[in-house]
């Protein structure tokens, strides 16, 4: 190879590839960590491989599921507080498997970014490996991606993707019925939906992210940053544990669109608003956007990220089980004869 030349390199157009290695040996450690059986392969292959066998399936139906923070990543990169959104991201992609039936097995993430700051970047992936060994599934690759004039200083953006699998047979909705019972697990506030209003309302209040938060303790840039709650752990154990018929993530649509999508044809829900408490931030939102419930119900999970359908017998055992494994679990509703969602008593 001829070596007479200085002319334009990669780094001069910025994009730094040593950064990017550097970057893949600072997350080894954080990626090991969410080894679990099934794994075979470490970072910086061209692919990741992964054992099903391995894992204890004998017959196995996978799933896969894919999602992103929305802007809620604009407050942790207006704040720099970047360690948790990386919980966010593996959170909105394996509740959403779970609510299959599946046990989400591995991650990979997608980080670009117009330039690569190694600390930063460090902070966002650890971020993410311990959203994945709250729940279980090891973190086995991911790409990041360098692109100037792209993304503006400081600035960057996040995808998952996650694959569960499930023994043939095993998936989720099934057997839901009238009178079946709704447990509600309690969220951890906001969660990642709803955040472009969440910060429209924050501009109309006239406070910034450092300002004393209304609702909680410290800043209100920290307390919206709460990461979203993993519910993959406990609402497997009682998957296992017999009597749950469905599961439904509360997300983007709250509750009012996410419980009908696990409800069949005929059936719909009834729902206490009297039965939980409305936690503070969504209280803070609502008044200050002088927000009307019913829209509040389909924006927002206003404190409660999972629903358990579970069957009418089983109720109880089954809310004892969750508390155990750490929920906060309140008797919502039932399912009856219908479409969609009625309402009792009030929120606000």
């Amino acid at each position: 190879m001829t070596t007479g030349k200085n002319g334009l390199t990669y780094a001069d157009a910025g994009v730094d590839i040593d950064a990017g290695n550097a970057l893949v040996e600072r997350i080894k450690p954080a990626a090991k960590r969410t080894t679990r059986p099934g794994t075979m392969s470490g970072l910086g292959g061209f692919g990741a491989l992964f054992d099903l066998k391995g894992a204890g399936y004998s017959d196995p139906i996978l799933v896969a599921a894919t999602d992103g923070v929305g802007t809620k990543l604009r407050i942790a990169i207006d704040t720099g507080n970047v360690d948790t959104i990386g919980i966010d991201l593996v959170a909105m992609c394996v509740n959403d498997l779970v609510c299959q039936g599946a046990e989400p097995l591995f991650f990979l993430d997608y980080f670009a970014t117009g330039k690569l700051e190694l600390d930063q970047a460090t902070r966002i992936i650890e971020g993410i490996a311990e959203g994945c060994a709250q729940s279980g599934c090891a973190l086995i690759g991911g790409e990041t991606a360098e692109m100037p004039g792209m993304y503006a200083k400081d600035d960057f953006d996040l995808a998952g993707f996650a694959v569960g699998a499930m023994e043939r047979g095993a998936d989720l909705p099934a057997g839901v019925v009238k009178g079946d019972v709704l447990l509600g697990l309690g969220s951890n506030g906001v969660h990642s939906n709803g955040y472009s209003f969440v910060r429209k309302v924050v501009e109309l209040s006239g406070l910034d992210w450092e300002a004393d938060c209304p609702f909680a303790e410290g800043s209100l840039g920290a307390a919206l940053l709460a990461p979203t709650r993993l519910y993959v752990k406990q609402a497997l154990a009682a998957v296992r544990a017999g009597g749950v018929h469905a599961l439904a993530h509360i997300t983007g649509g709250g509750l009012t669109e996410n419980l009908p999508r696990v409800l069949p044809e005929g059936l719909g829900a009834t729902i206490d608003l009297s039965s939980w408490e409305l936690p503070p931030v969504f209280r803070w939102l609502a008044d200050t956007a002088n927000m009307a419930e019913p829209e509040l119900l389909k924006t927002f999970n206003c404190g409660i990220g999972m629903i358990v359908v579970v069957a009418a017998d089983r109720a109880e055992a089954l809310a004892e089980l969750l508390r155990a494994q750490g929920e906060t679990v309140t008797r919502i509703g039932t399912v009856t004869e219908g479409t969609g969602v009625a309402y009792e008593g009030a929120l606000l």
